[in-house]
């Protein structure tokens, strides 16, 4: 049997469920994120995190890491390509975990501003109210009471060493510094926005390389690291193409420095931006960063006899780590049945040409030309192609907002905070401060302003009365 008021269960069982969660937040949670111990701990784990991405490469293939890190013997005992992959260290900084992590600490640092930083700086605001009573300049480390004073002649002083100052009848309040407060807040605000900008680019950022013989256009493809929603970032409606690339050598035949002249073309192949790039001067476009990385040979351009200009690729040859060397099999007869092959190291235009048998039958250089099984072998031209890294992270901006604002952020922290109250009564004149660093210097300061209330003519306790 049942009765018409009789209160559901659901709802009492709902509002429960908020009551607890409430205090879930309030009593458990909230504190927890608000420890410092919690954000230092969250932070040595994100600095770990970050020296395994930069001591263990990434993005590299599976045959790579296979290769350098094996199975047996394991590096440290436990590093091998599996757990490597497994855990994601071949991407860190791309991983959930990882986001997880710089989530987690920006939930940290929220908390702790607006729960331990912000509620102290409304404290020292209300520490602006005046003292009107003797009793409470007993309580701080640096206080004095003076038989007679003034604070006609304490203003002046104080002013004089930069206070604000703020009087209501006989009570005075000064204070400097108070950007010193503000520090720790700045510094919070600019980790949180370096964090955003960090979970930005690995959300939203790519890596690419590319290898291009000179002359040629090219679209941005060979992607080997992106975020999640990396599609919007990636260009598709301008190419690149290399103008001309090559290398500059040292006397000794050493590479100085290797250049690729890019044009950025747009979708109709007409081109919008021009230059020169080489190592540390890359070339930006639209939030793109193209860096000259690498160099290779990509093909021969030669003749035989007086045939028309041919041309063949030239792949990198395996020299087991003993340099890096190029070749092709050119054909000096119709039928294929005979040719020779063609070695280079460099972009020197020096060729070393080699019989069936392996046997050097020749060196020819760009522009000239060597007899090879009867046959005139002209060499016209050694296409080099430049190596491009190219990067985009739309959250460097928030970065290097984030890393400016903290260093500004530090220098306020380091301003002291000093304070300074008055009070001028009948019975005596009673002063008192105290400030949050450089304690010896603001002890200094206020000797000095004691000293100087003690030079001056005092009021008598009848002129006070009457006051």
């Amino acid at each position: 049997m049942t009765t018409d008021n009789a209160t559901p269960a659901e709802p009492r069982q709902s509002f429960n469920l908020w009551r607890s969660l409430q205090y879930y937040f309030k009593r458990e949670l909230i504190p927890l994120l608000a420890d410092l111990r919690l954000a230092i701990a969250l932070l040595l784990a994100i600095a770990g995190v970050s020296i395994s991405g930069t001591v263990i490469e990434q993005g590299q293939s599976l045959n790579f890491y296979q290769t350098n890190y094996p199975e047996s013997p394991a590096l440290f005992g436990f590093l091998t390509w599996k757990v490597i992959l497994t855990v994601g260290l071949d991407h860190v900084y791309r991983t959930w975990w990882f986001l997880a992590l710089l989530i987690l600490f920006g939930a940290s640092l929220t908390t702790c501003t607006f729960k331990r930083q912000i509620p102290a700086l409304r404290w020292f605001s209300r520490t602006w109210n005046f003292y009107s009573q003797p009793r409470q300049f007993q309580k701080m480390a640096l206080s004095a009471e003076l038989p007679h004073g003034s604070l006609d002649v304490l203003i002046p002083i104080l002013q004089k060493q930069r206070y604000k100052i703020f009087q209501e009848d006989h009570k005075l309040y000064a204070h400097k510094g108070l950007v010193g407060r503000i520090g720790p807040i700045v510094v919070h605000a600019a980790m949180l926005i370096t964090l955003v900008g960090a979970i930005v680019g690995s959300m939203t950022g790519f890596f690419a390389q590319e290898m291009v013989p000179s002359g040629e256009t090219f679209q941005i493809r060979n992607i080997f690291d992106a975020g999640p929603f990396a599609a919007s970032q990636i260009p598709k409606d301008w190419s690149v193409k290399v103008d001309r690339f090559w290398i500059d050598y040292t006397p000794n035949g050493t590479i100085d420095q290797f250049y690729s002249t890019l044009s950025v073309l747009d979708q109709t192949g007409q081109p919008v931006d021009h230059q020169t790039i080489h190592v540390n001067k890359p070339l930006r476009y639209k939030g793109v960063t193209l860096y000259q990385a690498d160099w290779g040979i990509a093909a021969v351009r030669f003749r035989l006899n007086n045939s028309p200009t041919l041309q063949l690729p030239m792949a990198q040859l395996d020299t087991g780590g003993k340099g890096r060397l190029w070749g092709t099999w050119i054909p000096t007869k119709p039928d294929l049945s005979d040719g020779v092959s063609v070695i280079a190291k460099d972009l020197q235009g020096i060729l070393l040409v080699y019989d069936q048998a392996g046997k050097l039958i020749a060196t020819v250089r760009e522009g000239m030309a060597t007899e090879v099984n009867g046959t005139t072998l002209s060499i016209a031209e050694i296409i080099g192609s430049t190596g491009l890294q190219i990067k985009a992270d739309p959250g460097i901006p928030l970065v290097y907002a984030g890393f400016g604002l903290l260093m500004l952020g530090v220098i306020m922290s380091y301003v002291s905070h000093s304070q300074i109250w008055a009070l001028q009564t009948a019975e005596g004149f009673y002063i008192g401060g105290r400030t949050n660093r450089a304690q010896v210097i603001f002890e200094r300061e206020m000797i000095e302003v004691l000293a100087h209330l003690g030079e001056q003519p005092q009021h008598s306790a009848e002129e006070l009365a009457v006051q």
